[in-house]
């Protein structure tokens, strides 16, 4: 009963911006890690951007100096900000989130990953 829904995506001319948002929902205990993913036509799904519950952040060589991960805990969102797009950069993006599920029963639950719905990035040369 947990999902993940993003929004944001869309067509976008090289050199202008995107924010992706992703908010998780649902029965949660806790969210640990939450991150962005994507995947291009004939390529693997590879890390965007990663932040950890502490705030601590990673990025792909790719994303570093153009795209900024950040994230609202109290809106269990996190979101992906965009800049100075390159037409490399068009993909499918996916969130990722790391969430302890609420039991009904109240057991603890271990922790697992949850995806969002994929969101079509594309960006014109």
């Amino acid at each position: 009963q947990v999902q993940l829904v993003e929004s944001g995506g869309g067509l976008m001319q090289a050199g202008g911006s995107l924010r992706l948002s992703c908010a998780a929902s649902g029965s949660i205990v806790s969210i640990y890690a939450m991150g962005w993913y994507r995947q291009a036509p004939g390529k693997q799904r590879e890390l965007v951007a990663s932040i950890a519950n502490g705030g601590g952040t990673n990025y792909a060589d790719s994303a570093k100096d153009r795209f900024t991960i950040s994230r609202d805990s109290a809106k269990n969102t996190v979101y992906l900000q965009m800049n100075s797009l390159k037409p490399e950069d068009t993909a499918v993006y996916y969130c990722k989130a790391e969430i302890s599920p609420r039991h009904p029963l109240l057991i603890p639950q271990p922790a697992r990953d949850y995806w969002g719905q994929g969101n079509q990035v594309t960006v014109s040369s």
